[in-house]
């Protein structure tokens, strides 16, 4: 079995004054991925035992970041996606294994009034041309699954937030999101957590700061893991290999929680 966590700590050093190292412990994870990390190089040194690390940094300061901690060696790390426009904030981290790759990323935040929406819709077209690249073997890499996690700041249906009717073409649930993350999932990827759990409701893992949301638990469940399915071919196929996935919500730091996926 290999676990993976995956979460939005919303600035890692202010996260490590709110017990970040006894969470990190306490999830004895292989794979533990970070998003929003907030961090320049240089900024912060963390180390756990058993684990290697791997950053990727925004260019501006203070902002996005992804991060990797793994209890496995990569065949190959690589950074972005290969397209400059999309490759200055630090979103993405693929970490290269035997049998599957893993993705790490960031989804850009459409912002208040939709004013990066149509930034966002070329990102998630060139997004999703680089993980079916990976499944499909493109560029003299080998065909394997592809193991997608982060903050993808969508909430894909009605059942993926509190309040839809309200939020309707709000950022992370407008229709263009919305029918972006269903060409993914068309694509060939599998959300898990609808894999296991396709009518559970009140499940979120991110809440506003405002009008103790969390506490009402008002949210969204915008942070994900996508595993690639048949549907991009024999050798990407990590359907049968799905064990678990859930959603920590009891996990407090951020206002983001973690997420996770148990493979075989």
């Amino acid at each position: 079995m290999m676990k993976f966590i995956s979460w939005n700590v919303n600035g890692l050093r202010a996260v490590l004054g709110k017990g970040f190292t006894e969470i990190f412990e306490s999830y004895d994870a292989d794979f533990f991925c970070l998003q929003e990390t907030k961090l320049s190089e240089g900024q912060l040194d963390l180390n756990f035992l058993g684990y290697q690390s791997y950053w990727n940094y925004a260019d501006k300061k203070g902002y996005s970041g992804t991060a990797v901690f793994t209890r496995h060696t990569p065949l190959s790390v690589s950074y972005g996606i290969g397209i400059d426009e999309h490759d200055h904030e630090g979103r993405v981290i693929t970490l290269e294994m035997e049998d599957f790759y893993l993705v790490n990323v960031y989804v850009p935040n459409s912002q208040d009034g939709l004013r990066r929406l149509d930034y966002r819709q070329r990102w998630e077209d060139d997004f999703r041309a680089y993980l079916c690249s990976l499944a499909a073997g493109r560029d003299g890499r080998p065909a394997k699954g592809v193991i997608v996690c982060g903050d993808m700041n969508v909430a894909h249906n009605e059942i993926d937030l509190k309040n839809p009717s309200t939020n309707h073409m709000n950022a992370g649930f407008s229709d263009e999101e919305r029918a972006k993350m269903t060409a993914l999932l068309g694509a060939g990827f599998t959300d898990t957590f609808r894999h296991f759990f396709p009518d559970a409701k009140d499940q979120y893992s991110w809440w506003s700061y405002r009008m103790a949301a969390r506490s009402r638990n008002v949210g969204w469940r915008i942070d994900y893991f996508l595993t690639s399915n048949a549907g991009l071919g024999e050798a990407a196929d990590l359907t049968g290999r799905l064990v678990s996935a859930c959603i920590h919500q009891e996990t407090m730091g951020s206002d983001h929680c973690p997420v996770e996926l148990v493979i075989e």
